[in-house]
């Protein structure tokens, strides 16, 4: 197991599955201690059982201000600090304007943006005082808006908003802001998507292309905390090859 994260306490959210899942298994493998959330603990049980060290399940639903607040708590109080936080807790529910489900809007909304701003909220104290690391996850939504996806990209130009802000706020007291800006990567999300049509033009878009792995996020997720001190990576943007926008 490579040790160049040792001594390091990471807490991952969305860690269930897909790029958390990944992230929590590649910082536990390069060393760390990785508190683990998501609201299956069956499966993050199964991540614990496959990690190179130490891992804390927590029951987390980003949601939640009390959860996340509990989840930060239970993080310091394990391993004693929190160094790295990777915020990647996220639903894509796309469909067009005209006849959408608000009610959907409002669960992107509180997942993906209120969620992430949540967990900064609570373990900021801690980073601060660890010079430590947040890492978001984005999408190229975030970057560039489509037809039929306008509420989620909102939520992702949310994410790059807050943490710019951020990011202007604690980098002179050496806590690092990461965005990672992920294309079409091979994971559920899409089978979040309720609308029949988008979940076929999703199926779509996945055959047409060799798509992204939550690995190779996972990688870049890596690369941005290894970094010196003195170096902040603060935004990645990763695409398949083959995806053109």
């Amino acid at each position: 197991m490579s040790t160049v994260l040792d001594t390091k306490v990471a807490l991952v959210t969305g860690a269930s599955s897909g790029i958390g899942r990944a992230t929590a298994l590649a910082l536990s493998e390069a060393g760390a201690r990785v508190a683990v959330g998501g609201r299956r603990a069956g499966r993050l049980a199964s991540l614990a059982r496959e990690a190179a060290g130490e891992v804390l399940v927590l029951e987390m639903d980003v949601t939640d201000p009390r959860s996340v607040r509990d989840a930060v708590t239970a993080t310091v109080e394990r391993f004693g600090a929190l160094d790295i936080v990777v915020n990647n807790a996220g639903v894509m529910l796309s469909g067009a304007v005209l006849g959408a489900d608000t009610a959907e809007w409002t669960r992107m909304v509180e997942t993906n943006l209120l969620g992430s701003m949540y967990t900064v909220h609570s373990a900021l104290p801690h980073l601060l005082a660890a010079k430590g690391a947040v890492v978001q996850i984005s999408s190229t939504s975030g970057r560039v808006s489509s037809a039929a996806s306008g509420a989620y990209a909102a939520t992702k130009f949310g994410i790059t908003a807050f943490s710019e802000a951020l990011r202007q706020e604690v980098t002179e007291q050496g806590v690092r802001v990461v965005v990672i800006e992920p294309g079409f990567v091979s994971t559920e999300l899409t089978s979040h998507i309720t609308d029949p049509v988008m979940q076929a033009a999703a199926k779509s878009m996945a055959e047409s292309m060799r798509t992204l792995d939550p690995d190779d996020i996972a990688a870049a997720v890596l690369y941005a905390v290894t970094q010196p001190d003195h170096v902040a990576v603060n935004e990645i943007l990763i695409r398949p090859t083959d995806q053109t926008r």
